[in-house]
């Protein structure tokens, strides 16, 4: 089969495509014939410094939609030709991958498959920013960081329905705020924020800070934070080190800081996550929330993908087309 990794941490041009054996899938495990995979800013750290990587050669790829190709022992409720989306933990990028049966979900309703790459990582991440986690009430304020990317997308649209009285987003370029102001924001700051907050917020602050980056940051937006506000930290794309937070930046305004990682949660808690994916999965069977596919690219051009990515100028899910007529 076809597939793409690398075999040395560096730039997009690392990644190599090559021919591969089919996997075969273990206990609990399913194998998936590929139509399309998810591009993710994690597939792009994961190729440059090691994220999450145990071994090289390497394979990455976190989403895959497709067909089942085969079930491995002790797997109920999935069948072989069934239409799946799944979150992996690697090698999306090929025509066959293995996921965890935990983490393989039938296509919702009125889904195609070319949608259904896109919903993985980012549907249970976004919801879970907003309401497992955020816990976002209605009328309260919400500021998130890549308000363009997918899970910002989808945010602004899921703050909205929840009732936000104000959704304010952070984006590196005015193309960028266009798209957020077409997705749920009232207001769209380009680059620095801090000030802005308190001025779109009469002094106030949010309610709710949601950040993907870290450093920085994270630091200005824990002090745009109203009193009792919460910021949910769930990346680090700065790679900035880990953040500290404690009685100096909590105690003087009863601020909380909590955080979440979809790949983490598939670890620890799979049936939690299942229980809160089909839940974000509603979200979109329903209407409520679109992702829109911004760009696509054949499999073979993997690395150009990441180039598109990493430029920091993509809006909404990138995806490789592995093969599209599956």
């Amino acid at each position: 089969m076809r597939a793409i990794e690398f075999q040395e941490y560096g730039g997009p041009e690392v990644l190599r495509p090559v021919e591969a054996e089919v996997p075969e899938p273990g206990p609990g495990q399913v194998s998936i014939d590929v139509a399309y995979a998810g591009v993710n800013f994690a597939d792009l750290k994961a190729r440059a410094e090691g994220y999450r990587v145990a071994t090289l050669p390497y394979r990455p790829g976190l989403e895959a939609s497709g067909r089942i190709r085969a079930v491995g022992a002790g797997v109920p409720g999935l069948t072989v030709g069934q239409q799946v989306t799944a979150l992996t933990d690697g090698g999306a990028y090929a025509e066959v991958a293995l996921a965890d049966a935990t983490t393989v979900f039938p296509l919702p309703p009125g889904i195609d498959l070319r949608t259904a790459a896109s919903l993985p990582t980012v549907l249970p991440t976004a919801y879970a920013l907003v309401h497992a986690v955020g816990r976002i009430a209605p009328g309260e304020s919400v500021l998130v960081q890549g308000a363009a990317g997918g899970i910002g997308t989808v945010v602004g649209q899921l703050a909205k329905a929840a009732g936000a009285g104000a959704v304010y987003g952070v984006v590196s370029s005015e193309a960028k705020a266009a798209h957020a102001r077409a997705h749920g924001y009232d207001e769209v700051f380009v680059g620095d924020f801090e000030k802005a907050v308190r001025d779109a917020t009469g002094g106030r602050g949010v309610d709710l800070a949601l950040d993907p980056v870290g450093g920085e940051t994270f630091r200005a937006a824990l002090a745009s934070l109203a009193v009792f506000g919460r910021l949910v930290s769930f990346g680090n794309a700065s790679s900035a080190e880990p953040w500290r937070v404690g009685q100096p930046e909590l105690y003087p305004t009863g601020v909380s800081v909590g955080g979440f990682s979809v790949l983490t949660l598939a670890k620890t808690a799979p049936a939690e996550l299942r229980e809160l994916t089909e839940r974000a999965f509603a979200t979109v069977a329903d209407g409520t929330v679109t992702l829109p596919v911004t760009a696509e690219f054949p499999l073979a051009d993997a690395a150009d993908a990441h180039r598109l990515m990493g430029t920091r100028a993509s809006t909404g899910k990138l995806l490789l087309a592995v093969t599209p007529g599956l």
